[in-house]
């Protein structure tokens, strides 16, 4: 199999987001071994199911594409109010529309995500597997990606510090054997 291709998804829209700059590390710290492909959802109208088949549903329409070409997905995600932010819901759902025409259905995935609390991001990765399953997505069961953020996640490069190495690029590489393994046929 040629190079994996990898759509990341971040469920924060802002610029300074941890969860950000906690994918862009991962995404360099596996540079070598699959190709990255950040998905900007920041520009997504809120979704309406009027928009289906109309010229409103253009800006999900042009996202298809990059998830279509990609072997698997990676969401990081922070926790909203004990939740996944309503951006990520909105791109979950636009992209499973119209009926019949989802682009997630058998498209590999995992869930990983930061959050200076000691739970990490526990209750939105619960939530958005929930979504997942509900997607027909497989999704990487373990290890399960809850990253306490702080100052030595990430170097002044922004790669992946030492305390966190380790179980990082076990983490990533477990998700790319999966990928691998679940192969939409």
């Amino acid at each position: 199999m040629s190079q994996l291709r990898i759509a990341v998804i971040v469920g924060s829209l802002s610029k300074q987001s941890i969860n950000r700059q906690l994918a862009q590390g991962l995404a360099a710290l596996m540079q070598d071994k699959a190709e990255f492909e950040f998905i900007d959802i920041s520009r997504l109208p809120v979704y309406n199911r009027d928009f289906d088949n109309t010229p409103d549903f253009k800006p999900f329409d042009e996202l298809k594409p990059l998830i279509r070409a990609s072997n698997g997905v990676l969401f990081v995600t922070p926790e909203y109010n004990r939740s996944i932010p309503a951006s990520l819901k909105n791109v979950l759902d636009g992209l499973s529309r119209p009926y019949g025409q989802s682009v997630w259905a058998g498209l590999p995935a995992a869930v990983i995500g930061s959050s200076p609390g000691a739970a990490a991001t526990a209750m939105a990765q619960q939530h958005l597997r929930n979504v997942l399953v509900s997607l027909d997505m497989p999704t990487l069961p373990q290890p399960e990606g809850f990253v306490r953020w702080s100052d030595t996640l990430l170097d002044a490069d922004g790669k992946i510090g030492q305390g966190s190495h380790d179980f990082l690029v076990k983490y990533m590489t477990r998700f790319l054997d999966w990928v691998q393994l679940h192969q939409k046929r």
